[in-house]
C-alpha cells in the first residue's frame, strides 16, 4: 500500500504540525482557533494531520489514553520502583486515585484529545470548501474522526469543546456527555452512506471506514446509559433503555452493529491470539480500525505497549532493553486461576529449528537464527507472550557488545537478575506487598515484584522506543465481547454464552500443547462474563469503561482505596479552567 493511500504522508503531516499547535491550554485561541482552517487548505494534508493525532502519543504511548484507561484499573499499574518511576508521583496517582486538576497525565491527555478535535474540525472546514473528487469520502472520514476524539474526551472528562465548522459564528461550545452522546450517535449514523467500506476506495484498517463507524456506534450504545447517569452511586445503569432507533433498546443496537461486523465475512478470529499484537499484525484478520505504525525517518511508531512491562535486563537484542515499569495487579492475575491453559494467557516461542523457549530453568540455549532488521550483529532473542510470572531467564551481555554465546554459536540462556538491584533475582511475583499498602512504592530490592504482561510484541528494530506494531482500536474479538455483554444485559444469556465460547474455542495453544483450543464454558453469569471480557481485552485501553459498567471501578484493591463515583471521570485541567470561562469543573474536583 503506497504512502498516499495510507494518508500518513509525513512530509505533509509534519508541515501541518507547525500550524496545528499541540499545546491546547487556551481553547479559544489555540484548540479551536478558527484561523487554522484558513492556514491548512489541502484536504488530504489536513485529513492526514487529523489521523496523525491518533498515533502521536494519544493512543500509543503508555502515558496517553492508556494511562487513564488501564493504569486506573485492576489490569495495570505503574509503581515507583526504587530509583525509577517516581516522577512526582504522577504514575502512582493513576492507581491510587489521587489525581487532581493539575495532574500532568490528566492535562496531557486532555491536550492530545482536544487537539484531535481541533485537527478534525480544521479538516472538515478545509474539505467542505474544496472541489476535490474525494470530497464526500474525506469529509465523512473527518467527521468520523471528530466523533471518535469527541467520544473519547466525553468518556474520560465528561465534557468536550466544540464549534460548528459550517457556521459563521465560531463561538466555543461545551458539550456535556449526558446530552452529547445522542448527538454523536446520530452524527456517526448520518455519515455511514458516504464512508467507504473497508478495502474499497483504497481504504484499509487505518482509515475511518463504515466498519470503524459500526465499532464506534456499538461502543457508544454500550456505554450510553453510563454517560447519562455517570454518578449513579449503586452502579445500576439502565442498559436497556429505549435507543434512538424506534422499537429497539441500547443493547439491541450494540447487537446490531457488532453483528454487522461479525457477519460481514471480512474478519475472522485469529487462532493465535497474540498474532493480533505482533510486529506483523497489520495483516491480522481481526483488525477493524487501528493506529497504523511504521518506522520512518521523521517520526516512528511507539513501542510503549511492548516496552513498558519488560525488565531492563530482558533484552531482545544486545542493543535493546526493557524499562521495568508496569505490571498487573494480584486481583486481575487471580481471575485467571484455573484458566491458565487458555490460549490468551500465554504462548511460548518456538524457533525455526524447533527449539522452544520454555522460560522455566530448563533452557540452555536458543539458536541465533534471527537478527534485528538492518543489523548484521544484533542477534534477536524472542521472549514468550502473555503473562510472565515467576523466575525469568534469557540472554545476558558478554561485555563486548553482544550476547554470551555457546561454543556452537547459539545464544546462551541464563537466570536473570534485576539490572538496578543485581542481588535481586528477576522473579515476577504475583504478590506486590508494598511496605505501605496504600502507596505503590517499592524499595530498590523489591523492584522485581509484579506479574508482567507481554501482550504486544517488542519491536527491536530501531532502539527501545519505536515500533511497527499497529495498535487496535476496534478488532473482531472486541466485537464478540461487546455483543456477548449486550446479549447478557438484554436477557439473552444463551446467545452470550455462544459468543464467549466462540472467543474461547477459536483460539488455540501452540504446537507444544498440541494446538489445543480453549475450553468450553457450560454456563455464564455476570461474574464469569466480566472475567471473560477481561481475558479477551486486557491491555487494550478498554478496562476502565468495563469496570464502570460492571460496578467494580469504585472498589478497593491493591494500592487502590474505595472511591466515590465522581472519580469515574477526570477533572478538566486547571490550566484550561484558568483561561477558558466556558468550562465548569466536574463534580468533586
Amino acid at each position: 500500500m503506497n504512502t498516499q493511500q495510507k494518508l500518513t504522508i509525513y512530509s505533509i503531516t509534519f508541515l501541518m504540525l507547525s500550524l496545528l499547535f499541540t499545546s491546547c491550554t487556551d481553547l479559544e485561541e489555540v484548540v479551536l482557533d478558527e484561523e487554522l482552517g484558513e492556514q491548512t487548505a489541502d484536504p488530504e494534508g489536513v485529513l492526514a494531520s487529523a489521523y496523525d493525532r491518533l498515533g502521536d502519543k494519544t493512543f500509543v504511548d503508555h502515558g496517553g489514553v492508556f494511562a487513564l484507561q488501564e493504569y486506573t484499573t485492576d489490569i495495570a499499574m505503574l509503581p515507583t520502583r526504587g530509583s525509577d518511576w517516581g516522577d512526582g508521583g504522577k504514575w502512582r496517582s493513576m492507581h491510587e486515585f489521587t489525581w487532581a486538576p493539575d495532574n500532568s497525565i490528566v492535562t496531557g491527555n486532555w491536550n492530545y484529545l482536544t487537539n484531535g478535535i481541533t485537527r478534525s474540525l480544521t479538516a472538515i472546514e478545509s474539505i467542505y470548501t474544496s472541489e476535490a473528487s474525494t470530497k464526500d469520502l474525506f469529509l465523512a472520514e473527518a467527521r468520523g474522526l471528530l466523533a471518535f476524539y469527541t467520544y473519547t474526551t466525553l468518556d474520560l472528562y465528561g465534557q468536550a469543546p466544540y464549534r460548528d465548522p459550517y457556521a459563521e459564528d465560531q463561538t466555543i461550545q461545551i458539550l456535556q456527555a449526558e446530552d452529547a452522546i445522542d448527538d454523536l450517535i446520530l452524527e456517526v449514523e448520518a455519515i455511514i452512506p458516504d464512508l467507504a467500506a473497508l478495502g474499497e476506495q483504497a481504504t484499509y484498517n487505518g482509515r475511518f471506514t463504515k466498519e470503524a463507524a459500526y465499532g464506534l456506534l456499538a461502543t457508544m450504545y454500550l456505554n450510553r446509559s453510563v454517560f447519562k447517569d455517570r454518578y449513579n452511586s449503586g452502579s445500576s445503569f439502565n442498559f436497556t433503555e429505549a435507543s434512538l432507533t424506534a422499537g429497539s433498546n441500547d443493547m439491541e443496537q450494540v447487537i446490531k452493529y457488532t453483528s454487522l461486523l461479525i457477519n460481514s465475512g471480512k474478519f475472522a478470529l485469529e487462532n493465535n491470539y497474540f498474532s493480533n499484537f505482533s510486529i506483523n499484525n497489520g495483516s491480522s484478520t481481526e483488525m477493524i480500525f487501528a493506529v497504523v505504525q511504521e518506522i520512518e525517518a521523521v517520526r516512528s511508531g511507539d513501542n510503549d505497549f511492548g516496552y513498558v512491562s519488560v525488565a531492563r535486563n530482558q533484552r531482545p537484542s544486545p542493543a535493546n532493553r526493557g524499562t521495568n515499569a508496569a505490571c498487573t495487579t494480584p486481583e486481575f492475575f487471580a481471575t485467571w486461576s484455573g484458566n491458565e491453559s487458555d490460549p490468551r494467557f500465554s504462548r511460548k516461542y518456538q524457533y525455526r529449528d524447533g527449539t522452544w523457549f520454555m522460560n522455566d530453568g530448563t533452557d540452555v540455549s536458543v539458536p541465533a537464527e534471527d537478527f534485528v532488521p538492518d543489523s548484521e550483529s544484533n542477534a534477536w532473542f524472542h521472549f514468550n507472550s502473555g503473562f510472565l510470572n515467576g523466575p525469568q531467564y534469557g540472554p545476558i551481555l558478554d561485555g563486548n557488545g553482544g550476547f554470551i554465546m555457546t561454543d556452537d554459536g547459539r545464544i546462551a540462556v541464563s537466570p536473570l537478575v534485576m539490572e538496578k538491584s543485581t542481588g535481586t533475582p528477576m522473579d515476577f511475583t504475583p504478590e506486590l506487598n508494598f511496605d505501605n499498602p496504600a502507596q505503590a512504592v517499592f524499595a530498590q530490592d523489591q523492584i522485581n515484584r509484579g506479574v508482567r504482561i507481554f501482550k504486544f510484541e517488542y519491536d527491536p528494530e530501531n532502539g527501545n522506543g519505536t515500533s511497527k506494531v499497529d495498535i487496535p482500536l476496534y478488532r473482531l474479538g472486541g466485537m464478540y465481547a461487546m455483543r456477548a455483554e449486550a446479549y447478557f444485559r438484554n436477557g439473552q444469556t444463551g446467545a452470550a454464552l455462544i459468543d464467549i465460547n466462540m472467543l474461547r474455542t477459536s483460539r488455540t495453544r501452540e504446537a507444544l500443547f498440541s494446538n489445543a483450543p480453549g475450553e468450553v464454558l457450560t454456563a455464564l453469569d455476570e461474574e464469569q462474563l466480566y472475567k471473560e471480557i477481561g481475558f479477551e481485552l486486557y491491555w487494550e485501553l478498554q478496562r476502565r469503561p468495563q469496570m464502570i459498567r460492571f460496578g467494580t471501578f469504585d472498589s478497593a484493591y491493591t494500592a487502590k482505596p474505595a472511591t466515590e463515583p465522581y472519580r469515574r471521570i477526570f477533572p478538566i485541567p486547571q490550566e484550561t479552567m484558568d483561561v477558558t470561562k466556558e468550562f465548569t469543573q466536574n463534580n468533586g474536583y
